[in-house]
């Protein structure tokens, strides 16, 4: 296969938020001075031309604006940024161009100016569709201002997504799929609905220690997920990846690019890459704090802290670990390419026979719907 045939994503995070949720440790911090967009703008591109130098030759066919909170960017920091990939890469006629948006009014107002940098994409992080549940999660936004933004986004944009947490304290079965049929006939093709954990160093993880945030048990979490499965089954969203449902054909290609084991550019403080370089694999990751990130871009050209060659062990690894986490699967055969050795085909059995994975005809290997709650234990257990 040709390069330009094959999928290449770039990911751009930015780094801010308004305030930090209490559940969240991922890169994103607050400041309350101005930030400089200007600067970052140039930066990025900086960033993204010295990435296009060492990944050349490859065409665009999806870009994702994570964060932080990418719609706190001015829509022309937006369309400079699209600006610099569109001049140091090919871009596909069909690329995917998603922006992370925090359904508030602020930033719906914005939309109009997003899709006219080159935005085609949104992913709305509405969280919950109760005002007491937002409230707890620390959202700045309310139930009706959520849908408003949906709204704002469906006029705005063909495509759009949000995205909802669950197993959240005092939630039950009944009142999440109560809250699932209102997101499945808000949400037209596509949501990403994440189960709550207690992540080390969050403000929730000091409440759950302390006894003072109580999360659903095994048995309750296990109930929200059936759910999940069967309400968006039931109403046209099947899982197409453990955590992610969409309509037939309207699945994120960008987060796609990840889980099939393709490459990708990492652009922006704390940002990850794999690029394929000479024949091997890199898995690049930059400076997470922002302001040290572009000090490291305007000296070095880049911000990049790590690039670590993967082997051929740990890029099969990765592959399995990624492609299993989808709907359709791996080819084995890739797998054997990847490591130089196939999987084992005593432990497949043995998977099988648990009623954990599934062969189809063509030798395609998937995890079974009772497989996907103990997916790491199958992931572990077939790569030994």
């Amino acid at each position: 296969m040709s390069r330009a045939k094959e999928a290449f994503g770039v990911y751009v995070h930015w780094p801010f938020c308004l305030s930090k949720c209490p559940y969240c440790d991922f890169n994103s911090h607050v400041r309350h001075a101005a930030i400089d967009e200007g600067r970052f703008a140039a930066a990025f591109a900086r960033e993204i031309e010295t990435t296009a130098q060492r990944a050349g030759g490859r065409e665009v066919t999806s870009i994702f604006l994570g964060g932080g909170t990418p719609s706190l960017m001015q829509p022309a920091t937006v369309g400079a940024v699209l600006d610099a990939i569109g001049r140091h890469w090919t871009v596909a006629g069909d690329v995917e161009v998603t922006l992370e948006a925090n359904p508030t009014s602020v930033e719906a107002t914005r939309f109009a100016g997003y899709r006219a940098a080159g935005v085609n994409r949104v992913s709305l992080g509405v969280q919950a569709l109760d005002d007491v549940s937002l409230k707890a999660l620390g959202r700045m936004h309310s139930a009706r201002e959520a849908l408003d933004a949906v709204a704002i986004a469906r006029r705005s944009f063909e495509r759009y997504s949000f995205d909802l947490i669950y197993a959240r304290p005092d939630q039950t079965p009944a009142m999440w799929a109560d809250e699932l049929r209102l997101a499945i006939n808000e949400a037209a093709e596509h949501l990403s609905l994440y189960q709550l954990t207690i992540e080390e160093g969050t403000p929730f993880f000091g409440l759950h220690q302390a006894g003072k945030l109580k999360t659903p048990d095994e048995a309750v979490a296990r109930a929200l997920y059936d759910v999940t499965q069967e309400t968006c089954e039931k109403l046209g969203l099947p899982a197409y990846e453990i955590s992610n449902h969409a309509r037939r054909g309207a699945e994120c290609r960008h987060n796609l690019v990840y889980w099939r084991g393709d490459e990708y550019a990492g652009i922006g403080p704390g940002a990850h890459g794999r690029l394929d370089i000479d024949g091997v694999r890199h898995a690049t990751a930059t400076e997470k704090r922002p302001e040290a990130w572009l000090m490291r871009v305007e000296t070095n050209g880049h911000g990049i802290v790590t690039d670590d060659l993967l082997n051929s062990e740990e890029r099969a690894d990765e592959f399995l670990l990624m492609g299993l986490r989808l709907a359709e699967g791996i080819d084995p055969e890739r797998y054997t390419a990847l490591s130089g050795r196939p999987l084992d085909p005593g432990r497949i059995a043995l998977l099988r026979e648990e009623g954990a994975i599934t062969v189809d005809a063509t030798g395609r290997l998937r995890v079974t719907s009772s497989g996907f709650p103990v997916l790491d234990a199958v992931v572990a257990d077939l790569a030994a």
